[in-house]
């Protein structure tokens, strides 16, 4: 059995901008970049078509945004405006420390996590409670290109951690992001089920139950 869990609203809260686009449009500034008057519209758009179920990063999509309003800006503003906008204060949520421990004591353990910012993941881990050696493998939409629910991140994620499909249990708070994984075989415990203190004691009956 492998465990994965999502990361932010199920191991940790992280506050993010309550306007987007205000804090990247801030951040651009703050670059020498000159934001169009409509931004609030630009960044709304859709300016990449991308496949169903399939990540786009927020670099790209905020460059695509500039170029449609004809802005010149330095190659890399984009994503260093986007990398400093979404710079959480992070706290790790009650039970999540235990529910990890319980989880490695019964095989490999990842994060599966969607999150279109670059770099996010791994400084949100930094600042919680737990450190990035503790996960066997974490998968990112962004950096996988799939997000949740599409199979495709929770076979990377199976595959990462070396069990089958059908033996990957992951735990999140987002019935229909976080559910994909029945897509592919495998078994969703969601926090509004199963809380987060309640997790230790499910493992357990789960592992009971395969052995028998």
């Amino acid at each position: 059995m492998g465990v994965s869990f999502d990361l932010f609203g199920t191991l940790v809260t992280a506050d993010r901008p309550s306007d987007p686009a205000a804090a990247v449009a801030a951040e651009l500034e703050r670059r020498g970049v000159d934001v169009p008057d409509d931004w609030a519209d630009a960044y709304a758009e859709s300016h990449i078509d991308a496949p169903e179920g399939a990540e786009v990063p927020l670099p790209a999509h905020v460059s695509r945004a500039l170029e449609s309003r004809n802005v010149d800006y330095e190659r890399n503003a984009a994503r260093r405006a986007v990398v400093a906008a979404f710079d959480p204060a992070v706290e790790t949520r009650p039970g999540a420390r235990e529910a990890v421990d319980a989880a490695r004591e019964r095989g490999p353990v990842a994060i599966c996590s969607n999150c279109s910012v670059p770099e996010l993941v791994g400084r949100t881990l930094v600042r919680s409670a737990f450190e990035r050696d503790e996960f066997d493998a974490v998968i990112t939409s962004v950096g996988c290109g799939w997000r949740k629910p599409a199979p495709q991140i929770f076979e990377l994620t199976a595959d990462q951690v070396g069990v089958d499909s059908s033996d990957l249990v992951h735990v999140g708070d987002d019935r229909r992001a976080d559910g994909g994984v029945e897509s592919v075989g495998g078994t969703a415990l969601l926090l509004a089920d199963h809380p987060l203190e309640t997790l230790p004691a499910r493992l357990a009956e789960r592992e009971e139950s395969q052995q028998s």
